[in-house]
């Protein structure tokens, strides 16, 4: 894989960044002239992973760093959060969509869909440092 252009955004623990998350990603997929076809999968696995990262990981205040990378037929993206705890979630039990919603365990069919969405997930952890990576090809 090759890094042909790349971003990358600091953003505050607020659902509001949201915003200026949306923006930097209209930005670079017009700027590198990526694929319109990945871009709402894209803003909807970043969002789910950002919104996760500000409501769970409630033992720090840091900024969360989000790198937009144009690689060979798609784009990579890494969600780095530091100063908290170990979560992965390509480790955790897939949701099972066909038991009636009241059998169901709350939580996880986000990270669910997301795993779903995307051709390839990872997670590093190292020193209180997150990072969840994600690719999606053309």
């Amino acid at each position: 894989m090759s890094v042909m252009a790349s971003k990358t955004l600091t953003v505050g623990r607020d659902v509001q960044a949201l915003d200026e998350i949306v923006e930097a990603t209209e930005s670079f997929f017009s700027t590198e002239t990526l694929d319109p076809g990945l871009r709402y999968v894209t803003d909807l696995v970043i969002e789910e992973l950002f919104v996760n990262c500000v409501k769970y990981n409630l033992e720090t205040t840091e900024d969360i760093v989000i790198t937009l990378k144009k690689i060979t037929d798609g784009i990579e993206v890494d969600l780095t959060d530091s100063g908290v705890e170990r979560f992965d979630p390509t480790a955790q039990p897939a949701v099972d969509v066909n038991r009636p919603l009241e059998d169901r365990t709350p939580g996880g069919l986000g990270v669910f869909l997301v795993m779903k969405m995307v051709d390839r997930i990872s997670y590093q952890f190292n020193d209180g440092v997150s990072t969840i990576s994600f690719r999606k090809y053309s």
